[in-house]
């Protein structure tokens, strides 16, 4: 079962949608409703994206990471929960340049992954950030970019853990994704 952790933002329910069409058992919650003692329940955690930052979400998050990246369960970071798995883990974010408001974009996969297609394809995205991970923790490699975003796709070197700076629940493409993500 994947835990899902609902950090507000718009897209959850299409989130929801997706997991639900791909048959992938899972429990949606928000920050508030998680306990440390809860975490390893799940195989698996999504941390969805935002829409403004609050320390007790962060810290919540935060833990989820951090309990993934110990136990060896699978992560998915989307927009905001990419950007806190790149902070918890030692990376660092900033605002981005060009805030990307409900746009679609191309991403070129640099490196295949388990939920990637293979190098050197290009997928059709959804975004909607207006911050970025500006520089990856040691333990991870970037698996995928755009013209103006570096990191779009990251993953912990050799774990079933991936961020995405897009919004996967969003486009074609991204839902393949979430289901190879949901079938590892």
């Amino acid at each position: 079962m994947v835990l899902v952790v609902d950090n507000g933002s718009s897209y959850t329910d299409d989130l929801a949608a997706v997991l639900e069409k791909f048959g992938c058992a899972y429990r949606r919650v928000i920050p508030s409703e998680i306990s440390a003692g809860d975490l390893p329940a799940y195989g698996g955690f999504i941390l969805s994206g935002r829409k403004r930052n609050d320390r007790l979400v962060n810290e919540v998050n935060s833990r989820v990471v951090r309990h993934a990246v110990s136990s060896g369960a699978k992560l998915l970071g989307i927009c905001y929960g990419a950007e806190i798995m790149a902070l918890c883990m030692g990376g660092t974010i900033r605002r981005s340049e060009i805030p990307q408001r409900n746009v679609r974009c191309a991403v070129k996969v640099s490196g295949a992954t388990p939920i990637t297609p293979d190098a050197g394809a290009s997928i059709d995205v959804f975004e909607s950030h207006a911050y970025e991970i500006s520089r990856l923790p040691p333990a991870f490699e970037s698996v995928g970019g755009s013209h103006d975003c570096r990191h779009e796709i990251i993953r912990y070197k050799g774990r079933d853990v991936y961020g995405t700076q897009f919004h996967p629940e969003m486009s074609r493409d991204g839902r393949l994704m979430v289901e190879r993500f949901c079938g590892l």
